[in-house]
């Protein structure tokens, strides 16, 4: 139970954070809960079907090289969990009578990509136990949570333009560019040092969500 708790804190900061700052007009919660159980469960099981169907593409072997780690890294991780969230919120919440003002891309992206983090978040820290769970809280959670208000911010957009399918597939390739590179400099630890490329790119989606979130409460429709 002090595990599973662990697992979920952080996963609850980033959501009262986020709907915290949805100032203007908040959403149905029967609806962020139906995001987020989406997320939990759907989304990680779109995710391990297209993990199996990539294994068989594009096989990699055990000894990686750097070059299949970036392919793993954008093309396989990157691409696949990203997808999983963004057809979820495309599907679900865009077309959605709720879904009325753009601040609303962030907060629907992100009840899914928490409720993906969750399940992911439990099966790690049960097997890694409280450092697992005190180092994702500041790694891991927070970047799902920046890749999906990236997405967010442009799905936003994206619902009250005429441009809405180069606006969707615009945020879902930025959270897949922030989880790939993110995931990326993980992957090759085994160059000294390079992993510091993670925790950059883990600062600089955390700024961009920032200044997303702010955008977006200045555009609402209902100020």
């Amino acid at each position: 139970m002090y595990l599973l708790l662990l697992s979920i804190i952080p996963v609850a900061f980033v959501i009262i954070y986020i709907y915290h700052n949805d100032i203007h007009e908040k959403e149905p919660i029967g609806l962020l809960i139906k995001m987020f159980l989406l997320g939990g469960i759907i989304s990680i099981i779109i995710t391990s079907i297209l993990y199996l169907i990539a294994d068989i593409i594009i096989p990699l072997n055990d000894n990686y090289s750097v070059f299949q780690q970036f392919v793993k890294a954008f093309f396989i991780v990157g691409l696949i969990e990203e997808f999983s969230k963004y057809i979820l919120v495309k599907k679900y919440a865009q077309n959605h009578k709720a879904f009325n003002e753009p601040y609303d891309g962030i907060i629907y992206a992100v009840m899914v990509s928490m409720g993906f983090a969750a399940t992911e978040n439990i099966f790690y820290v049960l097997e890694g136990g409280y450092q697992v769970a005190l180092l994702r809280t500041f790694t891991a959670i927070p970047a799902h949570a920046s890749f999906a208000i990236i997405m967010g911010y442009f799905m936003g957009k994206a619902k009250f333009s005429d441009q809405k399918k180069r606006l969707n597939l615009k945020g879902l390739f930025w959270a897949v560019v922030f989880h790939g590179a993110y995931d990326f400099f993980l992957f090759i630890n085994f160059i000294p040092g390079i992993s510091i490329g993670a925790f950059v790119a883990l600062i600089l989606g955390i700024y961009l969500s920032k200044k997303a979130i702010k955008t977006h409460q200045k555009n609402s429709f209902f100020k």
